[in-house]
C-alpha cells in the first residue's frame, strides 16, 4: 500500500465516521426518513453525473433488478435503522455497533454461500459480542425499552450490510463498482419516496441541518464510494476492508470534537474488543506488515482476494458509506 492509498483509506475511515455526526444532527429535526431520503438521493444523482462525466460504465438498465435489490438491502434499511437508532445513541456509539457488519456477513456468507465458519471466525465472533456486552453494561446510558430497541436497530442495520455483502457476491459478479454505487442509491431514494409524504418534517430545516445532509450525502456518501472503489481497485477489498476498524475511531473523535459526545473508558475498551474480534473474523494478520504504511496484510488464502482482479469485479466485502 503506497502513501497516497493510505491517505484515501484514512480521509474514507474520516468521511463515514463524520456520517454519524451529521445523522445525529439532522434525525432530530428531519426525522430518519426525511433524512436518508435526502442522502441517497442526493448522493445518487451525483454519482450518477459523476459517471456519466467520466464515461464510466454504469450497466443501469441491464442491472436495474440487482440495483433495486442492493439498494434497499444496503442503503434503504439500514440507512433507516441507523437513522432512527440515533434519536437515542450518541453517535460514537452507533459507529462502534455498526463495526459488527463484517461479523454478521461472515455468519450469511456461511449459511448462504457455503464459505467455511472457520473456529477463527467463530472465536473473532464471540469476542466482538463481549465487546458488545462491554459496551452496553459499562455505558452510562439508561437501559429503558427505547434505548435497547435504538441498539437492537443499530445491530440489526450492521446485519443488513453483511446481508448485502453476500447478495453481492452471490448476484452482481462483474458489475461496475459506480454503477453499483449509483444505481443502489437512486434504488433507495425510489423505495423510500412513497413513504415520504407521510414523514415530512413540520418546521423548515435550519441551515445547520441543511448543511449536515448536504455533508451526509455529498461527502459521507458519494465521495465515500469513489474513495472505497479506488482503494478496492487498487489496493484489494480485504486492505480496502481495513477502514472498519478506523471509522469508530474516527466516530467518536467527530462526537467529542463537534458534539461534546464524552470519551469514556468503556466505549475504549469496548471498541478494542469489537475492533479485535473483527480482525479474527476478516482474517487480517496484524502481524504482517508491508512497507512504511504498516497497512495489516490480509491471508493470502482469504477466498475474498479471488474475486476481485480487476477495477470490473465485484465489491463484496462492504459496498457503502454509512
Amino acid at each position: 500500500m503506497t502513501g497516497a492509498d493510505l491517505r484515501r483509506l484514512l480521509l474514507l475511515a474520516a468521511v463515514w465516521g463524520g456520517s454519524f455526526i451529521f445523522i445525529r444532527v439532522a434525525v432530530p429535526v428531519l426525522g430518519p426518513i426525511a433524512t436518508v431520503e435526502a442522502r441517497v438521493l442526493i448522493a445518487g444523482l451525483a454519482l450518477l453525473a459523476f459517471g456519466y462525466a467520466t464515461k464510466a460504465r454504469l450497466e443501469l438498465r441491464a442491472r436495474w433488478r440487482e440495483y433495486a435489490v442492493l439498494g434497499a438491502l444496503n442503503s434503504a434499511i439500514p440507512f433507516v435503522l441507523i437513522s432512527t437508532s440515533e434519536l437515542r445513541l450518541t453517535a460514537s456509539m452507533a459507529a462502534i455497533l455498526n463495526a459488527t457488519s463484517p461479523l454478521f456477513g461472515a455468519v450469511i456468507s456461511a449459511a448462504w454461500l457455503k464459505e467455511p465458519l472457520t473456529i477463527r471466525k467463530i472465536a473473532g465472533i464471540a469476542i466482538a459480542m463481549g465487546g458488545i456486552v462491554v459496551l452496553l453494561g459499562w455505558s452510562r446510558i439508561e437501559a429503558t425499552p427505547t434505548t435497547l430497541l435504538s441498539i437492537g436497530a443499530s445491530l440489526l442495520a450492521a446485519l443488513f450490510f453483511g446481508l448485502a455483502g453476500a447478495y453481492t457476491r452471490a448476484r452482481m459478479k462483474g458489475a461496475p463498482p459506480l454503477g453499483m454505487a449509483a444505481g443502489s442509491q437512486i434504488a433507495a431514494a425510489v423505495f423510500l419516496a412513497p413513504i415520504l409524504p407521510f414523514a415530512m418534517p413540520h418546521i423548515p430545516p435550519p441551515g445547520r441541518v441543511v448543511a449536515c445532509v448536504l455533508l451526509l450525502a455529498l461527502v459521507s456518501t458519494a465521495v465515500a464510494y469513489i474513495l472505497y472503489f479506488r482503494l478496492v481497485v487498487d489496493v484489494g477489498p480485504t486492505r480496502a476492508l481495513t477502514v472498519t476498524f478506523l471509522t469508530p475511531i474516527f466516530g467518536m473523535i467527530w462526537g467529542t470534537l463537534f458534539l461534546a459526545e464524552p470519551v469514556t473508558l468503556s466505549k475504549l475498551f469496548a471498541c478494542a474488543i469489537i475492533l479485535a474480534g473483527t480482525a479474527f473474523v476478516t482474517g487480517l494478520d496484524f502481524r504482517a506488515v508491508r512497507g512504511r504504511a504498516g497497512i495489516p496484510v490480509a491471508n493470502p488464502d482469504d477466498d475474498i482476494n479471488k474475486d476481485y482482479v480487476s477495477d470490473e469485479s465485484p465489491v463484496a466485502t462492504r459496498c457503502s458509506g454509512r
